[in-house]
């Protein structure tokens, strides 16, 4: 009787829909933030993202060979190495990019269990190790293009910015974060084929919104709100990594809460923090309080314990 029992890990739905699938939608629609970041910051954008591709690969190969089965075949550690990446200064060294392809993947991933299993996004689990481990390199944006401070640095220190440089991209930055066009692009494409809805993104991005009219100082100047949408990591963290299947809630309450406690968490570190971001950091946290968001938003059974509309 115990071999016709198998234990895995979620999700357990039959679905035609393979990771495979998803993880190749989620590729393509990071391609045209990742394709403009090589066009504004040069040909080392692609180095990194080479680098940083190549690592978290061949780490899953390595820890592969040790467990003796192979999962790079479902393309999950080419999402990774290629988010790390457009989460990166096109500065960095490529050492440091390799360093963090393989903690994202190692420590954050493999060692949790595999796909499915890991506590928090890898990608932004290897971002948060380099930016503790070497604030200087992941804070280094000077460039042969651009030589001034990010947008939100100069939001922060009162100064102007250029909206419509923001928009298109043609700003510092790291390397796939600058162009909200090219990233609204890749959401429409996950958005049309259904690999991800408006719950967590939509909400994270109202509350932030809200969060930042409030208590921004500025109350709700829609240049400046604009600008504080299109600046930093936020769009790209609101749709390619809030959303990851493995790390979000899974009750339909919990996602509304979760991407509330994001806007509400990057609000915080940007208008009363130090530092000019926080979308990894919010991220982060939100992940690890899912489980507690899973359980005050369990829908409740009907049946004994649970709520009757019998009258």
């Amino acid at each position: 009787m115990a071999d016709l029992l198998k234990v895995s890990s979620n999700p357990h739905v039959r679905s035609k829909v393979t990771t495979e699938s998803i993880m190749f939608l989620v590729i393509i629609a990071l391609l045209p933030a990742c394709g403009f970041g090589i066009y504004n910051f040069g040909i080392r954008a692609l180095f990194v993202v080479l680098v940083t591709v190549v690592s978290a690969v061949f780490t899953e190969f390595l820890f592969g060979l040790y467990k003796r089965k192979q999962t790079i075949g479902d393309l999950s550690a080419i999402v990774t190495g290629l988010l790390l990446a457009m989460n990166l200064p096109v500065s960095i060294p490529y050492w440091a990019a390799a360093m963090g392809s393989v903690f994202a993947i190692l420590v954050v991933k493999c060692l949790f269990g595999g796909l499915g299993q890991n506590f928090m996004n890898p990608a932004l689990g290897g971002r948060c190790f380099l930016l503790i481990s070497f604030p200087a390199l992941m804070t280094n944006f000077v460039t042969d293009a651009y030589t001034g401070a990010t947008p939100l640095a100069a939001l922060k220190a009162g100064e102007e910015v250029n909206l419509l440089d923001m928009v298109i991209g043609r700003t510092a930055g790291t390397i796939g974060e600058t162009s909200t066009v090219a990233i609204l692009i890749g959401a429409c494409i996950l958005l049309l084929f259904g690999i991800i809805d408006l719950k967590i993104p939509g909400t994270y991005l109202v509350t932030f919104v809200l969060f930042v009219g409030i208590f921004g100082g500025h109350g709700f100047d829609l240049p400046y709100l604009t600008a504080q949408l299109c600046g930093g990591g936020l769009m790209l963290g609101a749709f390619f990594m809030a959303t990851d299947y493995v790390t979000r809630p899974i009750t339909v309450g919990g996602q509304y809460l979760f991407g509330a406690f994001l806007g509400i968490m990057t609000g915080i570190f940007r208008v009363f923090g130090a530092g000019a971001e926080g979308v990894s950091y919010a991220i982060i946290l939100g992940n690890l309080l899912v489980p507690l968001m899973e359980k005050v938003t369990i829908p409740k059974a009907f049946g004994r314990g649970g709520k009757s509309h019998a009258k």
